[in-house]
């Protein structure tokens, strides 16, 4: 374990999932500040339950924090870990303004997937976050296949960088970022997202489940929901799964 800047970095050669890992040291009282990063990662997840190839050479990062604040919150600091990864990753790019980010928890590259975040957390008896584990993801060597995804990978561009090179860039960004909403609010994350995603007024589908719904993109909410002009009224949606065009 290496110590740098409060966090206390775990290195593995390989391991199923970080994330479940992350988990099970949260359940089991770890302190905050905890990252775990694996080499390879055998049976890694992804949102809504989708398996994400680990191949060696990429980045898989877990990290547990324990912010508290209200259980809703939980949203917020995964768009502020979205953020400060695009932040990390855009610094090994020669154009870093070629990165952008998809609500709620996607990097692209070109518009094609380059990293994602899985933010998973627990509540304590008066609902408040007792811990909140922040999975990252980041394709560095190669652009694993996925079915029904586009990906990218950072040697497309650049040299592919060490994965714990990047780890510890990405908890510097996390560092900075916590400061910047402990100090501004989320105002100001949401801003930093709003610069690196979608003009509004692009078209967008949204799959709740198995409906889709179609409108235009028309910002984020205060308190970070997307917000989607559908039909000449702009309504807030918490969760979901954006595509960038109308697939509906």
């Amino acid at each position: 374990m290496t110590l740098r800047d409060g966090w206390r970095l775990e290195m593995h050669a390989s391991l199923p999932s970080t994330a479940d890992l992350c988990r099970a040291r949260a359940e089991a009282g770890e302190p905050e500040g905890l990252a775990i990063l694996a080499k390879e990662q055998t049976a890694g997840r992804g949102t809504r339950g989708r398996t994400w190839t680990g191949p060696a050479g990429g980045l898989y990062l877990s990290v547990l924090l324990r912010p508290g604040g209200p259980a809703g919150e939980a949203s917020q600091w995964s768009l502020l870990a979205g953020v400060a990864l695009a932040e990390a990753l855009s610094a090994q790019l020669p154009d870093p303004a070629a990165l952008a980010l998809k609500w709620p928890n996607d990097v692209l590259l070109g518009g094609r997937k380059l990293a994602g975040i899985l933010a998973e957390s627990a509540t304590d008896s008066q609902g408040n976050l007792a811990w909140l584990s922040l999975g990252l993801g980041a394709n560095l060597a190669a652009a694993p296949e996925v079915p029904g995804r586009a990906t990218a990978c950072l040697a497309e561009a650049s040299p592919a960088p060490s994965p714990e090179a990047v780890a510890w860039q990405v908890l510097a960004a996390l560092s900075r970022w916590r400061e910047v909403r402990a100090r501004a609010g989320f105002a100001a994350v949401r801003a930093a997202f709003l610069a690196r995603t979608a003009a509004q007024g692009t078209t967008l589908t949204l799959r709740l489940g198995e409906r889709t719904l179609g409108g235009a993109f028309a910002g984020l909410a205060d308190d970070g929901s997307l917000l989607l002009r559908v039909g000449g009224r702009v309504r807030a949606f918490a969760a979901g799964e954006v595509t960038i065009g109308n697939q509906t």
